[in-house]
């Protein structure tokens, strides 16, 4: 039934859908909150490890291998998306030096802030969402449709577990589990905003689209490096983690292979 209504759509508008879906993953991931407000520190990290997993797989199959091919191959493809992947990374680390934000074990980062606690917790969603989003409205525009079905499987399943370490973060902020899922809810509705803005993009300018997939490649591997697997080292768990990043990247790496 699915693949019948799939059927009758335009890539845009499998595109739109994708990417609305992948951003209310963050909201699912967020649900056990409102029946526990207790999920221990080594759950956490390795659901973290998973999404890392998964980012890292999404990042190398997604977006890299395709950003070459429809580079033509060749030496000139390859550096178009180094360059692509280093704007990316770079952008992504000026919005994190610039940014006050706070991380969900390390604390506060990118300066002095008076805003609320809620807000920096916002501002750290949107800083990793939207080049994810960005990410699979890319994808749907290259006119792939099993890539971007793949991407957005593999986006939706990493934001279950940042969602729901978000909303655990605000709770324990002395939030209401209301508020906490509202907010994870309202944080993952940035990726639909990358993601329209990617597949626009892309549809009206081809030429750019190597460089966009290469971007929100570097974009992507920036937040791995320097957010997510950082977070799942802190409290002792590490190597529980560190396989669950290996079981996040075998799974991504099996929908990619598959779907794509």
């Amino acid at each position: 039934m699915v693949l019948a209504f799939l059927e009758g759509l335009t890539v845009i508008q499998i595109g739109m859908i994708a990417s609305v879906a992948a951003g209310l993953a963050t909201a699912v991931g967020a649900l056990p909150i409102l029946f526990t407000q207790r999920v221990s520190d080594k759950a956490r990290d390795m659901l973290l490890g998973f999404a890392a997993g998964v980012m890292l797989a999404a990042t190398s199959f997604s977006l890299v291998v395709p950003a070459i091919e429809y580079g033509g191959g060749g030496i000139s493809a390859v550096m178009a998306v180094v360059v692509g992947m280093l704007a990316g990374a770079i952008f992504l680390d000026l919005v994190d030096k610039h940014s006050p934000h706070k991380h969900f074990i390390k604390g506060p980062e990118g300066g002095r802030s008076r805003l609320e606690a809620i807000w920096l917790f916002v501002i750290a969603i949107t800083i990793h969402n939207f080049p994810e989003g960005l990410a699979v409205g890319v994808g749907f525009g290259s006119g792939d449709v099993g890539n971007g079905i793949a991407l957005a499987i593999g986006i939706g399943l990493q934001n279950m577990p940042e969602g729901l370490a978000v909303a655990l973060a605000l709770l324990g902020e002395k939030y209401t589990r209301r508020v906490a899922f509202l907010v994870a809810l309202l944080t993952g509705l940035v990726e639909p905003i990358g993601g329209f803005l990617g597949l626009f993009l892309i549809q009206w300018m081809q030429w750019i689209l190597p460089y966009g997939l290469a971007f929100a490649a570097g974009a992507m591997l920036f937040v791995i490096s320097d957010e997510i697997i950082p977070e799942t080292h802190r409290s002792g768990f590490e190597r529980l983690a560190t396989y669950a990043v290996v079981v996040g990247f075998l799974v991504m790496m099996f929908l990619d292979n598959t779907l794509g």
